[in-house]
């Protein structure tokens, strides 16, 4: 069954995390969502763990900037990351390679 809002993706993070994914992974994930039931969120993993929290985080690893469209559609992988980020309806700074490895971390 296809995820159709932005906050229920997030409320699922911590049950789609892959800690065996994870080794040696320390980052920050922030995740700027525009558009109809967008917002800011941001995505620790450390030491195996995820945590999410709703808001900015101070300094981000890798920041991810798209519509709420967009979003939905790579969580329920109608685009992935690499042709939303190539068709510029998602923008990376910070670690891309690390962006890259959103979907091994994080099964929908």
């Amino acid at each position: 069954m296809a995820i159709t809002d932005v906050k229920e993706v997030f409320k699922r993070v911590p049950q789609s995390f892959n800690p065996n994914a994870a080794k040696n992974v320390n980052a920050v994930f922030q995740f700027d969502i525009s558009g109809e039931g967008g917002g800011n969120w941001n995505v620790v993993v450390k030491d195996g763990t995820c945590n999410v929290n709703e808001g900015k985080a101070g300094s981000p690893t890798v920041t991810l900037t798209m519509s709420s469209e967009t979003w939905l559609a790579m969580v329920n992988k109608q685009i992935n990351g690499m042709q939303a980020f190539m068709s510029g309806k998602l923008k990376v700074s910070g670690d891309i390679m690390l962006a890259q490895r959103i979907p091994d971390l994080f099964a929908f």
